[in-house]
């Protein structure tokens, strides 16, 4: 394929042909300057380019520094060009040019034998390219850098390959097997690699990046973050990082676009390889908010962040949700009675392995409370703590046990007592009583000990109210027993006078 593209610049080009070779950013063989770039998620127009060809074959350099025949047309193959030292300085901006019109080629990576020699030369031309960038031995002229990004959008946006989920119509949690690795990493990672440097550079200047850097190729970069390969997504969640700390003209489009990503995962597919990456670069924006917190954050925590904790997948990305929560709650300590109802509005009832995940996010949130918010909310909070404290899972127990173990919480627990106690008095009791496991048993009669210690009149209250309530329970039951034993004695008599056999 690759041999067929590049010797149709030896007759006469149709139309198709020049679509076709300007794939690899080459035109016609009429007109070298012009030609199309495009792959499934990007069409960039070279027609108006004007700067000369630069010829693809290597040169011998020249006393005082080669000199590159702009008018020599590309070869029938791919060949190295001369290293950017080997070139006069007026050069070089040609030959950078002329690196990333190398650079557009694509190849088959699933066949390793295939185009061996030609994948050499791209990568050894990418790394030429990153030394150009990172070493500063020019300034990139802006017609050079709307180029570049052409070639990285070339290169890097492009359709993904089924997951292994939507081929066997499993869910996300129950495919284990290795990391899917991209066949073209190679050469992919070294793109990846361009594009960071370019951003980072000192030279780089975000009045004329921001013009390729746009919001269309900020919102391509986000859509690859539901690639398979971790380190594809490892290399985005920098280089997203980066570019939302340089340019900060894009940074409200950046949050906006994140919060739809969450919002389709969240209420239509559930299904994104990405959700932890993207939550690593808000927990470090989050962090950078300045206070007052505006109405726009306080809303991405309530409408984004709090119902993240809603998919059967969470526990891939838990850690990095429970740290942007915590960053919000220790930013403006108002939110605590928000997020803590926001957990109990979507606390796991049968699913132990996201309760374990509750219970230890709201333990960090609990750490960040304050005792005004914690009244708010201590109602509903015990409520389902209790529930927690009777779970027959006994690690569920158990983590809600460890609760106590936490100085401030206890601290908050005591000044509160009044109110905390009548509400988990009982499922304590009942696990003194019923619970199957030691372990619990134990941490049971320990909290008892511990309330009996902090105020025994509360405790022998709650212990009186307690026995009442059982005694009326009781007292309940029994007529409960004695109505229906006379709706069955007048059954059986109604039946003797009818003569009714049932």
């Amino acid at each position: 394929m690759f041999n067929k593209i590049i010797k149709r610049g030896h007759r006469k080009p149709s139309k198709a042909d020049a679509i076709d070779s300007g794939l690899y950013g080459f035109g016609p063989a009429g007109n070298r300057n012009s030609g199309m770039v495009s792959t499934s998620n990007v069409v960039v127009n070279h027609a108006s380019r004007t700067a000369p060809a630069l010829s693809v074959v290597n040169s011998a350099p020249q006393p005082g520094g080669a000199v590159i025949d702009p008018t020599a047309l590309p070869s029938g193959n791919i060949d190295p060009l001369p290293p950017f030292r080997d070139v006069a300085v007026s050069d070089r901006q040609l030959l950078f040019l002329r690196k990333l019109q190398i650079c557009c080629f694509q190849f088959d990576f699933t066949d390793t034998l295939k185009s061996v020699r030609e994948k050499e030369i791209k990568r050894q031309t990418l790394l030429e390219l990153i030394d150009f960038i990172q070493s500063g031995s020019g300034k990139i002229t802006e017609n050079n850098q709307e180029e570049m990004i052409k070639m990285i959008s070339v290169n890097i946006f492009r359709c993904f390959p089924p997951a292994p989920h939507e081929n066997s119509g499993s869910e996300m949690l129950e495919i284990e097997e290795e990391p899917y690795a991209e066949p073209a990493w190679p050469h992919l990672h070294l793109v990846y690699e361009l594009l960071l440097r370019y951003v980072v550079s000192s030279d780089t200047d975000t009045k004329i990046a921001k013009r390729y850097i746009d919001h269309s190729f900020v919102l391509k970069l986000l859509d690859l973050f539901d690639a398979d390969d971790p380190r594809e997504r490892e290399y985005l969640k920098t280089i997203l990082h980066r570019i939302y700390g340089k340019f900060m003209v894009h940074r409200p489009f950046i949050r906006k676009a994140i919060n739809n990503i969450f919002y389709r995962f969240i209420y239509e597919t559930e299904r994104h390889s990405g959700i932890g990456e993207l939550l690593e670069i808000l927990g470090s924006i989050i962090n950078g908010f300045a206070l007052p917190m505006k109405e726009e954050h306080k809303l991405f925590l309530v409408r984004a962040l709090i119902p993240l904790h809603k998919p059967k997948a969470l526990a891939l990305y838990h850690q990095q949700l429970s740290y942007c929560i915590t960053q919000f709650v220790e930013k403006d300590y108002k939110l605590a009675d928000t997020v803590i109802r926001g957990l109990l509005k979507y606390w796991p009832i049968t699913n132990c392995t996201k309760e374990l995940l509750f219970l230890g996010e709201l333990e960090e949130v609990l750490e960040a409370t304050q005792s005004a918010e914690f009244q708010r909310c201590m109602v509903p909070l015990f409520r389902q703590i209790g529930r927690c404290l009777n779970s027959s899972q006994s690690q569920v127990a158990e983590r809600a046990f460890f609760l106590w173990k936490n100085d401030h919480i206890v601290s908050l627990i005591a000044q509160n007592r009044n109110v905390i106690l009548p509400i988990i008095f009982e499922p304590l009791e009942k696990n003194v009583r019923s619970h199957w496991n030691q372990a619990v048993h134990g941490l049971t009669i320990n909290i008892r000990k511990m309330f009996l210690e902090m105020d025994f009149d509360l405790f022998e209250e709650c212990q009186k109210q307690h026995e009442e309530m059982e005694a009326r329970a009781r007292e309940l039951e029994e007529q409960r027993e004695l109505t229906w034993k006379r709706l069955a004695e007048a059954a059986e008599q109604r039946k003797g006078e009818d003569g009714i056999t049932v």
